[in-house]
């Protein structure tokens, strides 16, 4: 295992991030908070897809009036995921104004740089963190390149000004966006909130920033610390811009908790941020949360879907089958299937798998042997070899991993 950047260990209601902890997936609805039922209806989907916390826009009175009984909803059917409040602006005063909505979230999230402006800056921002140490609550102090204090950016830019080598411009907004979060956590220390209650993050858009940022706060900083791009984007370019800097800066130890901005596509569920998480920090090797389908990519030897169709097949069946089995085994998510399309390498990697099928390629005879922990035990002919491969797939878990007590 990579060395973990040694941060403080932080708890949110139960889930703890840092220290030692795994990296802890995260996500945030897109409903007007205000509106429970859509609110509750989207936190249960994201917490059922394995969201461990999940953020809600707290901006005007109606939403935190709503924030309680949000709560307490989910807990009455039997939801416990941390729930955490998002301020900008007003935070201050609807922690001041609202105590009950104070009291049921699970954290705050305050951005130093619209907390407040000008002398009432530093006093909105002690407001709130007096609130957290009044309620208990952890703080995540959440610098956005694009909410950036404007005053410590201008200070910096001057202060470039006169070196005898200037920085680059983006440097110098780097630097700001560090200094931000890390002025920001010390002065919320200084009021008397523990190291072990703040959590920091540094969000810009784009890869290369944001890894030379996190690069610098690990070096400055023990603080618990969630990345995440600010705004990924949609569809492909939103996964692979996630992907590619929360891989690099986890494969360094660097992130205690990851979220995936995505950008929805018009009536797509919001859950997609969540199964981009985890397929990063599976894929890195650093937590599991579902079995691993291996599956070629097809080639002039496999002209027939019949392989690309099975291998969707088995992915979705484990996935639909993933919630009861993870409730009656134990390690069953660890399980690793292959679903292969010819002869070239299809024996090899099923025989490296849990169980693994090599299907037939074109020209080849119409069979497909079936490898269990490295071994055949099985040729499987005819049209259901779908079904078959499938029912042995359902057998292996029965018979491997231990069922939990009841």
């Amino acid at each position: 295992m990579r060395n973990r950047h040694q941060t403080h260990a932080v708890s949110i209601d139960g889930v703890l991030m840092g220290g030692d902890a795994p990296v802890v997936v995260q996500s945030m609805t897109n409903t007007d908070t205000a509106d429970m039922t859509s609110t509750v209806a989207q936190i249960q989907e994201l917490a059922e897809a394995g969201s461990e916390i999940v953020r809600i826009t707290v901006n005007n009175e109606a939403s935190a009036k709503a924030v309680p009984a949000i709560v307490e909803q989910l807990q009455k059917q039997g939801y416990h995921v941390p729930i955490v409040g998002d301020f900008h602006y007003n935070g201050h005063r609807l922690l001041n104004d609202y105590p009950e909505c104070a009291r049921a979230l699970a954290k705050y999230r305050i951005n130093p740089g619209n907390v407040g402006f000008g002398q009432k800056r530093d006093t909105q921002f002690e407001q709130m963190i007096e609130a957290a140490l009044k309620y208990d609550k952890p703080v995540r102090i959440g610098v956005n390149w694009g909410s950036l204090d404007q005053a410590l950016a201008s200070k910096l830019m001057d202060e470039n000004a006169n070196r005898a080598e200037p920085w680059e411009a983006d440097a110098v907004l780097r630097e700001a966006i560090v200094q931000s979060a890390l002025l920001s956590a010390q002065q919320a220390e200084a009021i008397g909130l523990p190291a072990n209650k703040i959590v920091i993050s540094c969000k810009v858009s784009r890869v290369p920033d944001l890894v030379k940022v996190y690069r610098t706060l690990a070096e400055r900083s023990s603080y618990a610390l969630h990345l995440g791009l600010t705004e990924a984007g949609m569809g492909d370019k939103g996964l692979v811009a996630t992907a590619a800097a929360l891989s690099i800066l986890l494969e360094e130890g660097i992130g205690d908790t990851i979220r995936a901005s995505l950008t929805p596509r018009p009536g797509e569920s919001r859950t997609r941020e969540v199964q981009a998480c985890q397929e990063i920090l599976q894929a890195l090797g650093l937590r599991t949360f579902a079995p691993e389908v291996t599956a070629c990519p097809g080639c002039g030897r496999t002209t027939s879907t019949f392989f690309q169709e099975l291998a969707e097949r088995i992915q979705d069946y484990l996935k639909a089958q993933m919630p009861v089995w993870k409730s009656q085994y134990s390690g069953v998510e660890n399980l690793k299937v292959a679903v292969m399309g010819c002869i070239v390498n299809g024996p090899g990697e099923s025989k490296h798998a849990n169980i693994g099928i090599s299907l037939p390629g074109t020209g080849e005879d119409p069979v497909a042997p079936v490898f269990i922990d490295g071994k055949k035990v099985a040729t499987l002919r005819g049209e259901r070899i779908a079904e078959e491969f499938q029912d042995m797939v359902a057998s292996y878990i029965t018979q491997t991993y231990q069922r939990k007590a009841a």
